[in-house]
């Protein structure tokens, strides 16, 4: 479990084929305090650490994984949100956040209002009853909360705010419209559409 509090931006150093994805991801964390076989939140997709040193940690990355996430993510060079995994009795400061991205997401427009950033983002219709305005969501590992939504016949559109403080210490900052992002819905939203299918049947 995860908050969507990203605590550090991870880049990664070197992508290479091993059956899985092996990645060697570099972040200022205190790797002395990460076990090996601990989750570690990578622009919102729980990975497990398989090796480390003293300012860098590894992890495979399934195929299944890859193409259920945003492109260009598991490349060198990428820059990742990072997270480690939530601690009973840590701070709750953003919401619950598993680690499973639902879908991905499409970001439409992105316009300065003040100092912050206005981002309009596209997803799947199938999403759209379980995104509520003045909910939580997760985009790249990133708890923010929606602002807007409207269901249209290609897709549900929502409205997100990105503050200053948000914008510079998340890759959230460099967003333009077309970038691709991993969304996850709150889980209750997704427990609830669940129940509620069911109740239906």
């Amino acid at each position: 479990m995860f908050t969507g509090i990203v605590t550090g931006i991870g880049t990664v150093r070197s992508s290479e084929q091993r059956g899985d994805l092996r990645l060697v991801i570099g972040c200022d964390y205190d790797m002395g305090a990460i076990d090996l076989g601990a989750s570690v939140a990578c622009s919102g997709t729980c990975l497990t650490v398989v090796d480390k040193g003293a300012d860098w940690f590894a992890v495979d990355v399934s195929g299944e994984t890859i193409a259920c996430t945003a492109q260009g993510l598991w490349c060198a060079g990428a820059r990742l949100n990072v997270e480690r995994a939530l601690r009973l009795g840590d701070e709750l400061g953003g919401h619950l956040v598993t680690g499973h991205v639902d879908a991905v997401a499409t970001v439409a427009s992105v316009i300065e209002e003040g100092s912050s950033l206005a981002v309009a983002i596209d997803v799947a219709r199938a999403l759209g009853p379980m995104i509520a305005a003045k909910g939580s969501v997760t985009l790249d590992g990133v708890s923010l909360t929606v602002n807007s939504v409207e269901d249209r016949p290609e897709a549900t559109s929502f409205s997100v705010n990105l503050i200053p403080h948000t914008a510079n210490h998340t890759t959230l900052g460099g967003l333009r419209a077309g970038r691709q992002l991993n969304v996850e819905i709150d889980v209750l939203a997704r427990y609830l559409q669940r129940m509620t299918s069911r109740t239906a049947m």
